[in-house]
């Protein structure tokens, strides 16, 4: 078994490519180019290495806040 580390591009059987987001003995989580990021089991999920380069993602925009009422 590799040791996989934050940051690493990997592809995933399922979900294709991504990016290792956190890496632990219980936990793995990859933020996929087209699928968004998801949470496996460390020692259950299969992945291989890839160069394939991360896409650019626009950066999300965040909720409006409502302003409060003045009273």
């Amino acid at each position: 078994m590799k040791n996989w580390s934050k940051g690493d591009r990997v592809t995933q059987p399922t979900y294709g490519a991504g990016t290792l987001v956190e890496v632990n003995e219980h936990h793995t989580v990859i933020d996929f180019d087209e699928h968004g990021r998801r949470t496996f089991a460390t020692r259950l999920v299969t992945l291989q290495a890839t160069n394939e380069p991360a896409p650019h993602k626009t950066p999300t925009r965040k909720r409006a806040v409502k302003k409060k009422k003045e009273s």
